[in-house]
């Protein structure tokens, strides 16, 4: 087989995978956010970029790409936090900065790494949206969010264990108030669009859309856009520059699924193939 058959060599196991789900009827719809892009020599082009949707992925091997995925996440942005707190002198505009950069960039990096094993969804927000749009089934989405919380929690210990702080400890960081929960709606609505929005047209470029978004969601939100239940929570368990206290949480994450309940129908519009049409 020439390199330039293999392309539609490809494009024709994937069209015979799908009538095979349909013949088996098989359960798992495939996940629209695991787009994933293979690089072929093409014969007169340096690169003929296919992209394509797989769903391969066992439930374990998908269950545990949250985890750890969301792990990494939280490891970033506990720990990006700490150590800009210790290195800015109390400038906090500087701490800031420094707590976002790793933020967006960890999250392109985990995106583009988990993709296409589980959608990389990473937040409970984002996998209740799939599962409300029928792009992924209750149950996948019930267990992507046990795992996605206890990676949150275990990236926030990993942090503290890195930086030798205790592991358990809660935040005493006051968020809340109308501004903050607004804030909070605002930043979900935000990211859900963007993830939707750039799925529909350029799905190659989500990971860089949601890790640009998230960047610059940092300083316009007046909350730092957490976006995101189960960074949310595992948060209020660090009592570190990017903490929560717990007593704020429920109001967070009451703002954020409000967020995502705006965000779910709009897409819907906007960018369903009939509104393509």
């Amino acid at each position: 087989m020439t390199s330039a058959h293999f392309p539609k060599f490809v494009l024709c196991l994937c069209a015979l995978f799908r009538e095979l789900r349909k013949v088996m009827g098989a359960s798992k719809p495939i996940d629209s956010s695991a787009a994933v892009l293979f690089e072929v020599p093409g014969p007169s082009s340096p690169l003929v970029v296919q992209e394509l949707q797989i769903g391969c992925a066992s439930l374990t091997q998908r269950v545990f790409a949250e985890w750890l995925g969301t792990a990494f996440l939280l490891a970033a942005v506990v720990g990006s936090g700490i150590m800009a707190q210790r290195l800015a002198g109390g400038n906090v505009a500087i701490a800031l900065l420094c707590n976002t950069i790793p933020t967006g960039a960890i999250l392109v990096v985990l995106i583009l790494m988990f993709g296409p094993v589980s959608g990389a969804h990473f937040n409970p927000a984002v996998t209740l949206a799939f599962a409300l749009r029928g792009e992924t089934t209750w149950l996948d989405g019930a267990t992507y969010v046990v795992a996605q919380l206890a990676g949150a929690i275990a990236g926030v210990w990993a942090a503290h264990l890195m930086f030798d702080l205790p592991v358990w400890q809660f935040s005493l960081t006051e968020r809340a108030g109308t501004g903050q929960w607004l804030a909070e709606a605002i930043a979900t609505f935000g990211l859900l669009a963007t993830i939707f929005g750039v799925a529909a047209r350029t799905p190659s470029a989500v990971p860089y859309a949601v890790g640009l978004y998230i960047t610059a969601a940092y300083w316009f939100t007046a909350s730092t856009s957490f976006a995101n239940p189960a960074v949310t929570i595992a948060r209020s368990l660090s009592d570190t520059f990017a903490g929560i206290a717990p007593h704020g949480v429920a109001a967070f994450i009451g703002a954020q699924l409000i967020g995502a309940a705006f965000a779910i129908p709009l897409a819907r519009w906007l960018w369903s193939p009939a509104a393509a049409r």
